[in-house]
């Protein structure tokens, strides 16, 4: 049976800063010896291919699966047209759980999988909707006392990764 690697997302409004916050935090879980993939969701069209190049013409002209390679990455592009969008288990499946110990998700609000919610006082919509049943940790820039999940300051990325490395450490088989 192959190994599970344990899935925590990040949620938060647009405009929080979960790219900037996953930016730092992605090195600092690296060198205390994590290795990290991420599943990046988007609501935009994109592609990750460059139009003129052989492995975009290629894809265009029909493939429905494309993996460029080279000496230092490979890339598995997945052509999905009017389906429906897979889902995050779908998703982490297509990683070699052989290589890594924590996938992070940037996304996924509805997801049922552990997060850690990001807040900023400056994004002025309700907190409370971002706290659902499945998130761990509460990262925010003021204290509220009304949170019962561990309240994190989301500036602190060291204490964010610390967090993490005792999350992962307490629950080695997180779904």
């Amino acid at each position: 049976m192959p190994h599970k690697v344990p899935l925590l997302a990040v949620t938060a409004y647009s405009g929080t800063g979960k790219t900037t916050m996953l930016k730092k935090l992605i090195p600092l879980l690296r060198d205390a010896g994590l290795r990290i993939g991420l599943v990046k969701h988007t609501h935009h069209d994109m592609d990750v291919d460059t139009p003129g190049k052989d492995s975009y013409e290629l894809r265009k002209a029909g493939a429905y699966q494309t993996l460029v390679v080279s000496q230092e990455r490979f890339a598995l592009m997945t052509e999905t047209p009017g389906g429906a969008e897979p889902d995050l288990a779908q998703l982490a499946a297509r990683f070699d759980s052989r290589e890594l110990d924590l996938i992070l998700v940037e996304g996924f609000k509805g997801e049922a999988v552990p997060k850690i919610a990001l807040y900023r006082d400056v994004v002025d919509r309700p907190y409370q909707t971002l706290l659902d049943e499945f998130v761990i940790a509460f990262a925010c820039d003021i204290h509220r006392d009304d949170v019962s999940v561990p309240q994190l300051d989301i500036n602190n990325i060291a204490a964010i990764r610390d967090f993490i490395v005792h999350w992962l450490t307490e629950n080695p088989l997180n779904p």
